[in-house]
C-alpha cells in the first residue's frame, strides 16, 4: 500500500512539473505572469524546505543523506543540484553529465533529469510502477 501511495505522490509531482514546463513553453504573456505570481513563491518555498532538511550539521555532514554507517559530507547531492539549476544555469547540464560520467567511470553522457519519463507503454506517468513481479 505504501508503494502505491508513494507512486501516486511521485506521479502527481511529475505531472505538476510537466504542466509548468508546458506552460512556460506555450503560454502567452498574461498567462505566464499569472503563473509566475502563483507558482514561483510555491517553488521557492519548496526548494527552501528541501534545502533546510539538507543543511550541514555541526560535523559538516548532511543529516538527511547520512546514515549510521556512512556519513555524507556537505554539500550533498541535493545542494549540488540546487546550485547547478538555480545558480549555474546553462552550465548545469554540462556539469551534471561530467559528474555522472566520473561517478560511473564511463564516457557516455548521462540523460538530463528533466528528460526522464515513464516507459511509453504506460503513459508519461503510470499509477503503479513495475514491481518486478
Amino acid at each position: 500500500m505504501d508503494q502505491i501511495l508513494g507512486q501516486v505522490l511521485r506521479n502527481a509531482v511529475w505531472e505538476r512539473l510537466d504542466m509548468l514546463a508546458d506552460l512556460a513553453k506555450e503560454a502567452d504573456s498574461p498567462a505566464l505572469v499569472s503563473a509566475a505570481r502563483s507558482e514561483l513563491p510555491r517553488l521557492t518555498e519548496g526548494w527552501r524546505a528541501m534545502l533546510s532538511a539538507h543543511e550541514p550539521d555541526e560535523r559538516g555532514d548532511c543529516p538527511t543523506c547520512s546514515t549510521r554507517w556512512h556519513r555524507c559530507k556537505a554539500p550533498c547531492s541535493v545542494w549540488q543540484v540546487a546550485h547547478d539549476h538555480l545558480v549555474a544555469g546553462g552550465l548545469a547540464h554540462f556539469h551534471d553529465s561530467r559528474r555522472a560520467r566520473r561517478l560511473r567511470g564511463s564516457t557516455a553522457a548521462a540523460p538530463p533529469a528533466q528528460n526522464r519519463r515513464a516507459p511509453a507503454s504506460t503513459g508519461r506517468h503510470a499509477l503503479v510502477g513495475d514491481t518486478g513481479r
